[in-house]
Formats: C-alpha cells, sequence, structure tokens
C-alpha cells in the first residue's frame, strides 16, 4: 500500500518518510507540542461539528466495542475501574459522593415541588 521510489539509491517508503518525520518532529518539539496542537485541533472541530458530533462518535465507538468484545467487557472494566478508585481514596471517598448525591436529590425534590405549587391555580380544588 505504502508507495515506493524504485531505482534510486536509498529510497524509502511513505510511510517510512512519515515515520522518520515524525520521530524528528518529536525529538526536537517535545510532548508538549502535540499537546497543544491536539488541543487546538479539537476545539476547531468542536466549533465545526458541536456536540453532536462527539455524541455520535462516542455511540459508534461503544458499539463497535460492544460487538467485538461483548456487554461483559464494559462490566469487567468498570469493576477494575472501581477496584482501582477505591484503591487509591478509600471508603470515605464514597462516603463523601453519596452523601453528595443524596443531598442533590433532596434539593431536586425540594425544587420540583416547589415549582409543582406554584404551578397550581389558586382558588381551584384539587382532583
Amino acid at each position: 500500500m505504502a508507495e515506493e521510489k524504485k531505482g534510486s539509491k536509498g529510497a524509502m517508503s511513505v510511510a517510512e518518510a512519515g515515520r522518520k518525520g515524525g520521530e524528528r518532529v518529536k525529538r526536537e518539539r517535545g510532548r508538549a507540542f502535540y499537546e497543544e496542537i491536539g488541543r487546538k485541533g479539537g476545539e476547531t472541530v468542536a466549533r465545526e461539528r458541536g456536540r453532536e458530533f462527539y455524541e455520535e462518535i462516542g455511540r459508534k465507538g461503544g458499539e463497535t466495542v460492544k460487538a467485538e468484545r461483548g456487554a461483559s467487557f464494559y462490566e469487567e472494566i468498570g469493576k477494575k475501574g472501581g477496584e482501582t478508585v477505591k484503591a487509591e481514596r478509600g471508603m470515605p471517598f464514597y462516603e463523601e459522593i453519596g452523601r453528595k448525591g443524596g443531598q442533590k436529590v433532596r434539593e431536586l425534590i425540594e425544587e420540583g415541588k416547589r415549582s409543582a405549587s406554584k404551578a397550581e391555580p389558586k382558588g381551584e380544588p384539587e382532583k
């Protein structure tokens, strides 16, 4: 697939030339250069294509992985991730996020009740 120059001494494929060029840029400019151009590229794509584009490619990627590896793959990586977080942060972390989540649910319920009471017409009995 890679094009090759034939008949000249020292010829290399396009792939090899690209690889050598990439290695040289990496040596001369370092990791920060790639981080910067990646960030700029991501910002440009986000601006031009919007959030829906990322949702679509994420969904397609997830479907592909599920088809290739099965649903159990997600269970396995989720379990590994949970075990890693537990080892690194301990049970107090889970207690804290549980407390925060519970507080948020209470706030949302109260907000819903306030909205519902404002929406009820005054003076008319409920059915």
